[in-house]
């Protein structure tokens, strides 16, 4: 008997859910446990609720660091928390870890921490036997005033479904830097630099985001789509809401870069690592409000489908005709890496 093995990327969110489901929360503190579509943990600790959430970082090892602290960062933001305390796990290679890289590291820490006023407060580092590149894992927790908090399982048939900056943004930064001298070659340099800066402009943060909008009382969930894209994201936000979602996909904000990097190797940008972006389900009534408080701030903000029934599914509109929304078992980029 062959033994089937997963492939990179997320575990199978049906196996991850039937797990998470069996496993009970015997702490009556913890609000928010582990579930798919909610991005970080909830713990009751008084007069306001304590946010926790753990990601690491495997697709790159470009500014590390920088990448470790934005992604956990956001995935606090999105419950309405303001990111407070940081830790750190550095898994780096035998035989290729040396002061430079370490430093380098650190310092892509302590600027991005810095940056959100974030401050780190713990970890682990380690040279580490049989792995061939740096791996950082960080650990995130904040705080949210207890009528702020956001629980993505409130979203519901007929709310808004937003989408702050555009798709792919971490994806298109990614194969940039991975896969620059075949760009440079078919679009040119400044393309490619343009491209390559996408971790900074438009940026991956969407803290500012988070908290702009959570100023608004009828945001119901905000969701951070990243590996698997767009679509991943949107099918983990109906499944803890228990919702469908049609989408129309002349709306979704595509940068050109993108569309152009996704073209040259054949991926689909639906389904490529979107951090940087933020979902946003709310009561239809508020829609414009936030999209214009977010104007206000440089963000843009479209407003892409919505949320329907259950039983309606994750529809697609292109040119008019509704389909199944495409999903992706494995980020696009691992066609590319």
């Amino acid at each position: 008997m062959v033994m089937k093995y997963f492939p990179v990327g997320k575990l199978d969110y049906r196996l991850l859910e039937r797990f998470l489901n069996s496993y009970p929360i015997t702490d009556p503190r913890v609000i928010v446990g582990p579930r798919i579509g909610e991005d970080a943990a909830v713990i009751d600790c008084g007069e306001k609720y304590l946010v926790a959430k753990s990601d690491p970082v495997t697709f790159t090892t470009h500014r590390i660091g920088w990448y470790t602290v934005n992604v956990n960062a956001n995935d606090v933001a999105t419950k309405g928390a303001t990111p407070k305390w940081f830790l750190a796990t550095l898994l780096l290679p035998e035989g290729k870890t040396n002061r430079k890289l370490v430093t380098q590291i650190f310092n892509d820490i302590t600027k991005s921490t810095q940056k959100l006023n974030i401050t780190l407060c713990g970890g682990h580092t380690e040279i580490s036997y049989k792995i061939d590149r740096p791996m950082v894992i960080g650990h995130m927790l904040g705080e949210v005033e207890r009528d702020k908090l956001i629980i993505n399982s409130e979203a519901k048939p007929g709310d808004d479904l937003l989408l702050t900056k555009g798709i792919a943004i971490e994806g298109t930064a990614i194969i940039a830097r991975e896969k620059s001298a075949l760009i440079r070659k078919k679009f040119g340099e400044r393309f490619l630099k343009r491209a390559q800066a996408f971790i900074d402009r438009p940026g991956l943060s969407v803290v500012a985001d988070a908290l702009l909008a959570n100023t608004v009382a009828g945001i119901h969930a905000m969701h951070d789509p990243t590996e698997g894209g767009l679509s991943t994201g949107i099918l983990e936000l109906t499944k803890v809401s228990e919702t469908g979602a049609i989408i129309h996909a002349e709306k979704i904000p595509c940068y050109e870069e993108t569309e152009q990097i996704c073209k040259l190797f054949n991926i689909h940008p639906l389904g490529l690592i979107a951090s940087g972006a933020l979902l946003i389900a709310l009561d239809p009534t508020d829609t414009k409000e936030v999209v214009a408080i977010l104007a206000k701030q440089g963000i843009a903000c479209t407003q892409i489908g919505k949320l329907t029934k259950k039983g309606e599914g994750l529809k697609l509109v292109t040119g008019g005709k509704p389909k199944k929304m495409p999903l992706f078992q494995t980020d696009e980029i691992t066609k590319v890496l």
